[in-house]
């Protein structure tokens, strides 16, 4: 695999921020989308296809790569911004379908809206806290070395 990146630092301080701004970039786009539109459905016959599942999809087609693969390439880079989208898709509805109906008009309610809020920032918060500790770390292992 090519190695863009000069230090694992690097390839840390990326992946996160890919992951954060994917998941919370697509909790903003889906709620602004849904509350322009909050009768949209995605529905696969007679069933309505909740975006809970279609990230759950997600999840996996850019997760399993991520699980598999090591390195620092494009294609991971893109696997980790899937796996960001559906992980937001997914905790965005979360709350929303335990605390609600289920219902269209459910989804605009201050619960839904508020759970989601708090559901997508502890993981983007998780992320965040994630790679400030192996950087932490890396500095750590650095200063070591030079003295």
């Amino acid at each position: 695999m090519i190695q863009r990146y000069k230090t694992p630092s690097e390839v840390v301080r990326r992946n996160g921020l890919l992951l954060v701004l994917s998941m919370a970039l697509t909790f903003v786009i889906l709620r602004l989308a849904l509350h322009a539109s909050p009768d949209s459905d995605f529905n696969v016959g007679t069933y309505n296809v909740h975006h809970l599942f279609t990230g759950l999809l997600l999840i996996a087609a850019g997760g399993i790569p991520l699980a598999v693969f090591r390195g620092s390439t494009h294609w991971l880079d893109l696997a980790l911004i899937v796996f960001g989208i559906g992980l937001g898709m997914a905790l965005d509805e979360w709350v929303y379908l335990i605390a609600t109906d289920g219902s269209n008009a459910s989804y605009l309610l201050p619960v839904s809206f508020w759970g989601g809020v708090v559901v997508v920032g502890l993981a983007c918060l998780w992320g965040a806290m994630l790679v400030l500790v192996r950087l932490r770390r890396d500095v750590r292992s650095e200063d070591s070395l030079t003295s």
